[in-house]
């Protein structure tokens, strides 16, 4: 006999409060049903119910087996259903929240996502300061800072390097750093709103060296700083991928190469729930593979080999 038939029909006759009702939910003939509660009781040398001619009702051991019973068979329904969304496609809008620098490389991602899924649409937000995810109904926060909230499920997509650059015009006029320490003598343009760029860290073979930067713009937006470079205000100390396209045409160029800068990663934040929807699933396996590429991880590199 099938353990789980059984107490399927238990489970049942339970909650129709009788044998009979219990069999027609079921599609089973009420001796069916009664035989799968004698199984059970036998195999378990415990009575579950307590049968008169009217109702049935459960034993002391009847009322915990039955709380058991309930749990499992849920159980075994998320698993199933868990593997059918695994087979299915997603659908529906995914709400994203992400961080300003990271928009541009989380485009692509997007299009491709999209194009993929034509059952799918996404909801961007771009805000500086993560968002209370269940209360906004985000499904899924893209960020380059550490996450604090221990009740958010993070997997890490990529690991990406800082670097200083400045504009070729700018480097002619103000000369070339060549340590850290020198940028105390340069105008360094600044984003504000991150604890990461009012330090500028190192790390040479020997030790870390911290550079607090000055300089005469401060901004909140990676877009303006990146501008203000290319037109040769100052130095900035932006994540790679943020300046790549100007790495590789020569509008900017790295400067302290022998110096490593701190490494951030990118990260997929989602609440903590029991099992990704299937455009979640999704959507994180083609941010893992895109913000690999070298176009974006590795710009100076990526520039070098195709010359």
């Amino acid at each position: 006999m099938d353990r789980m038939t059984c107490m399927l029909s238990f489970v049942k006759v339970v909650e129709s409060a009788g044998f009979s009702a219990a069999a027609r939910r079921l599609n089973l003939s009420a001796s069916i049903v009664t035989g799968h509660i004698k199984w059970l009781e036998e195999k378990l040398g415990a009575r579950l119910l307590n049968r008169n001619t009217r109702n049935v009702s459960l034993t002391d051991i009847g009322h915990a087996y039955y709380e058991r019973c309930v749990q499992i068979l849920a159980e075994l329904e998320d698993a199933d259903r868990i593997a059918a969304e695994m087979q299915s496609e997603p659908r529906g809008v995914l709400k994203l929240d992400i961080a300003p620098p990271v928009a541009e490389i989380i485009a692509p991602v997007i299009a491709e996502f999209t194009a993929t899924y034509p059952a799918a649409s996404v909801q961007l937000m771009i805000t500086s300061k993560m968002t209370n995810m269940v209360d906004q109904g985000v499904d899924l926060a893209i960020r380059i800072t550490p996450e604090a909230n221990s009740s958010h499920i993070v997997r890490r997509l990529a690991t990406y390097p800082f670097v200083v650059c400045g504009a070729p015009q700018y480097l002619a006029n103000h000369g070339r750093p060549e340590r850290p320490s020198d940028l105390e003598r340069h105008n360094c343009v600044v984003f504000y709103e991150s604890s990461w760029n009012r330090e500028w860290r190192f790390v040479s073979p020997d030790s870390e060296e911290v550079i607090h930067p000055v300089g005469n713009l401060e901004a909140n937006n990676s877009t303006s700083l990146r501008a203000a470079a290319v037109l040769g205000q100052g130095l900035i100390y932006m994540p790679i991928f943020v300046v790549a396209d100007e790495l590789r045409s020569g509008r900017l160029v790295a400067v302290l190469q022998d110096y490593v800068p701190v490494q951030l990663s990118i990260d997929a934040i989602y609440p903590d729930r029991r099992h990704l929807s299937p455009k979640v699933r999704c959507f994180i396996d083609l941010a893992a593979k895109q913000l690999h590429h070298p176009n974006w991880m590795n710009p100076i590199a990526s520039a070098t080999s195709a010359a």
